[in-house]
């Protein structure tokens, strides 16, 4: 078996007369944190919903663990182990922290006529989540999504995704609208993703977010990748967002699979 988690291959995509995604070769490696960069308008979102079934490519196919999947909807993405939290992840205002974090998902206890919601282990969990992406105030896990800020309730999707631990974790805007220690709380979940075994994904404007936490930096510019395999550690922010605008051209080849 390859090293190779995720690879896509050929990807197009038009919206009527445009081009937002042309010839797109990309892949994500086993616990690996791939960095996906690029200007508005670059085709980033348009990527990353094709490989969570939210959007489909009008041609080109994707392979999971070397075999060729068909993903469809955000239901073959989650069965395929994959996980994406968007810059306005969908969650529930009517509904409790803990109800949103097993949204679809909610556990059980006792049996037949009997059988029920475990609320107390919901609400046990989300305590233990929201201190671990960094909200350190005492929030109740009974308090509904209306009543958090912008910032809480991304740390609440966040949230979801750690304790489903998919294989692959895609990240879009995870630090928006977020504080210092909830921004610091994220960066730590996609080292720990890593390091527990988890690939991620991870899409942020802020450059600087970025090269805290990726292994590797994919760009993006006008729906064509121009620059694949960029190390954080051998280059510089200024380097990036010169290659990001165009005033640097990298024009990389199709990644080689790794055996």
């Amino acid at each position: 078996m390859s090293n190779e988690l995720v690879r896509m291959e050929g990807i197009n995509k038009f919206f009527g007369r445009v081009q937002a995604l042309n010839d797109i070769h990309f892949n994500v490696r086993r616990n690996e944190i791939v960095g996906l960069l690029g200007d508005n308008g670059a085709g980033k979102s348009t990527l990353i919903k094709i490989l969570s079934g939210v959007l489909q490519a009008d041609s080109g196919s994707i392979y999971i663990n070397d075999e060729k999947v068909d993903i469809r909807s955000t239901g073959d993405a989650i069965a395929q182990g994959i996980e994406t939290i968007y810059q306005d992840s969908a969650l529930v205002p009517q509904l409790s922290i803990a109800r949103n974090l097993f949204l679809g998902r909610e556990p059980t206890t006792g049996i037949g006529l009997l059988n029920r919601l475990d609320q107390r282990m919901m609400n046990e969990v989300a305590s233990k989540l929201l201190r671990q992406v960094g909200i350190s105030k005492n929030i109740p896990p009974t308090t509904p999504i209306s009543s958090l800020s912008g910032g809480e309730r991304q740390a609440v999707a966040i949230a979801r995704a750690m304790y489903f631990e998919s294989n692959l974790i895609i990240l879009d805007e995870p630090t928006n609208n977020l504080g210092v220690e909830e921004t610091q709380g994220v960066l730590r979940f996609v080292r720990n993703a890593r390091d527990s075994g988890h690939s991620c994904i991870f899409i942020a404007h802020n450059i600087y977010h970025v090269f805290q936490v990726v292994d590797r930096i994919v760009v993006l510019r006008r729906g064509k990748k121009v620059a694949d395999d960029i190390d954080p550690k051998t280059t510089t922010i200024e380097a990036v967002e010169h290659i990001i605008t165009g005033m640097t051209e990298e024009v990389t080849e199709k990644p080689k699979r790794i055996e």
